[in-house]
C-alpha cells in the first residue's frame, strides 16, 4: 500500500530546507511514496519543492507583525480561511502523515490533521521553540526537537525526541582535501570560511574589511569570504583600495557572492564565521567545525543568540552580538583561535559531538512508525 506524506512548512528556507532533506530521506526508504508539499506562493516551498520533484500545493497565508495593523487583521482572516482548505486538501490527499517543520503555514495545516486524528509530527529546528510549534506541541503525536534546551519550553516530554536538525547527505560526502582544491588554496594553511546567509550580513561584511587588511600578509591562513549578492562590489572595491587581490587563492584571498558549492567549502573549512540560523549551525556541527557565530539580531524571538549560546555552552563556538561586532573584535576572536591551535582542536570536537548527522534519517524512521499506525 502506498503511503503519502504531506508536508507543511514557513516560508523561509529554515523552514523548507529541513522538509526537503527528510522527504528525501522518506524517498530513499520508501521509492513509491507519495509526497506533498504545501506552503504559500510567495514561500520559498514555491520554488524549492517542484525544483526537486515533489507536487506542490500553495494556500494564501501570511505571518502575523510584531504590532497592531491592518495586516494582522487581514491575516486573521487568512488564517482561518487556510484551515479549511487545509482540510479540504487532507480529505483530498488523504494523507497517512502530516509532517510540519515550523512557520505560519504549519499552523492551520497540521491542526487541521490533527483534528482529522491523522498521525502528526512537528520538527523545532531552534533553541528556543516558534510559537506555532508551541502551540501545536498540544495536538500532535511526536515532536522532533533541534536542540534539547528545547524541551523545556516545550511541556510534552512524552512526545518529544531530541533528533538534531537535517543535512543533506552532500554536506558530509567531500574530504577537506577535494574542499581545498575546488578553490585552489593550500593545503597548509588553515581555512576561514565567512558567510552571512544566502543574501550575506552587510554587519559582517563591514567588519571583515578589517579581517582582511589584518591578515593580508599572513601565510597560516586563507579566506574563503562569501558577502552575498548586494555587498559584494563594496567589499570588491575595499579590497582593490587596499592595493589587495580579491579572488587570488594562491593570495590566500577567495571573495565569492554566493556559492552554489557550500559542501566544498564546508569541507574545506578549520573556522568560520557564521549567523546562527538552524541550516548553517546543522551543517557546522554535522562537519564538526568550530565557529565565531553573530546571531541575526532581528530574528523571531532572538531564537538566532538561543541557538548560537547553545553551542557556546558546548565549547563549540564563541559568540560576538551584532551590535558588539567590530573590525577589531572580529579580529581579536579569529587571532585568538589561530594562536591557541588546542583550542581550535577541543571546539571542533565538541561541534562534532552536537552534530546529528542522521537526523534526516532519525525524523523519517519516526514519520515511517507513525504512518503504520494510520494503517
Amino acid at each position: 500500500m502506498k503511503v503519502r506524506i504531506l508536508f507543511a512548512g514557513g516560508g523561509t528556507g529554515g523552514h523548507v530546507y529541513p522538509a526537503l532533506t527528510i522527504a528525501s530521506e522518506l524517498r530513499r526508504k520508501m521509492p513509491d511514496v507519495e509526497i506533498l508539499f504545501v506552503g504559500t506562493n510567495h514561500g520559498r516551498a514555491a520554488e524549492l519543492a517542484p525544483s526537486d520533484n515533489y507536487k506542490f500545493i500553495a494556500i494564501e497565508l501570511y505571518g502575523f507583525q510584531r504590532k497592531i495593523s491592518w495586516q494582522n487583521i487581514k491575516n486573521i482572516w487568512f488564517t482561518f480561511a487556510s484551515f479549511w482548505k487545509s482540510r479540504r486538501l487532507i480529505k483530498e490527499f488523504a494523507p497517512d502523515v502530516v509532517v510540519g517543520t515550523g512557520g505560519y503555514v504549519c499552523g492551520p495545516v497540521v491542526l487541521a490533521a490533527a483534528l482529522a486524528k491523522i498521525p502528526t509530527l512537528i520538527q523545532e529546528q531552534n533553541a528556543y521553540p516558534g510559537i506555532t510549534n508551541r502551540i501545536l506541541a498540544r495536538f500532535v503525536d511526536k515532536i522532533a526537537l533541534g536542540y534539547e534546551e528545547a524541551a523545556l519550553r516545550i511541556s510534552a516530554p512524552e512526545k518529544t525526541v531530541v533528533t538534531g536538525n537535517p543535512v543533506r547527505s552532500d554536506i558530509l560526502a567531500i574530504d577537506r582535501s577535494a574542499g581545498i582544491a575546488e578553490f585552489g588554496f593550500a593545503a597548509d594553511r588553515l581555512t576561514l570560511l565567512v558567510a552571512g546567509g544566502s543574501q550575506g550580513a552587510h554587519s559582517i561584511n563591514d567588519a571583515m574589511f578589517e579581517v582582511h587588511r589584518s591578515f593580508a600578509d599572513r601565510t597560516d591562513i586563507q579566506i574563503l569570504h562569501v558577502t552575498g549578492p548586494r555587498d559584494y562590489e563594496n567589499v570588491k572595491q575595499s579590497l582593490c583600495e587596499l592595493g589587495r587581490p580579491f579572488d587570488d587563492p594562491a593570495a590566500g584571498r577567495v571573495i565569492k557572492p554566493y556559492l552554489h558549492n557550500m559542501p566544498y567549502a564546508l569541507a574545506a573549512a578549520d573556522i568560520a564565521v557564521f549567523r546562527a540560523g538552524t541550516v548553517g549551525l546543522s551543517v557546522l556541527t554535522a562537519r564538526g567545525v568550530p565557529s565565531i557565530l553573530i546571531p541575526y539580531p532581528y530574528a523571531a524571538a532572538n531564537h538566532q543568540e538561543f541557538n548560537a549560546r547553545a553551542l557556546e555552552r558546548k565549547g563549540a563556538a564563541d559568540v560576538i552580538l551584532d551590535r558588539e561586532l567590530t573590525g577589531k573584535i572580529l579580529v581579536s576572536h579569529i587571532e585568538s583561535l589561530l594562536s591557541n591551535r588546542a583550542k581550535l582542536a577541543s571546539m571542533a570536537d565538541a561541534a562534532k559531538s552536537a552534530g546529528k548527522p542522521d537526523a534526516a534519517k532519525t525524523i523519517a524512521d519516526l514519520t515511517v512508525q507513525l504512518s503504520r499506525k494510520s494503517n
